[in-house]
């Protein structure tokens, strides 16, 4: 986002507003992450940087991440899956 700092939020594209939403989360270093859906808005290469990165922090430094997305290829990459209708869990995968 090279060119963006003066750049308010309205000034930026969605894409733009979703990466720096991302870097505000893991600036306070939390320990637990939650992410509502941390790829919309960004295409396909930005959205996979974003899973790679918190694939690395949960391997690397053990961030707990939990994850909401509707992207089985995205959710494929976590150690459990919980699926939930209407409020209610309906089922549980244990990946890894």
């Amino acid at each position: 986002m090279v060119g963006k700092y003066d750049n308010l939020p309205a000034e930026l594209s969605g894409g733009e507003q979703q990466r720096i939403s991302i870097a505000r989360a893991l600036a306070g270093k939390p320990k637990i992450l939650f992410a509502d859906e941390p790829t919309a808005n960004l295409d396909s290469v930005s959205g996979q940087q974003v899973i790679d990165l918190m694939t690395k922090l949960n391997r690397e430094i053990g961030q707990t991440i939990v994850m909401v997305t509707h992207e089985r290829e995205y959710a494929m990459t976590c150690d459990r899956i919980i699926h939930m209708e209407d409020g209610l869990v309906i089922h549980e995968e244990q990946l890894k």
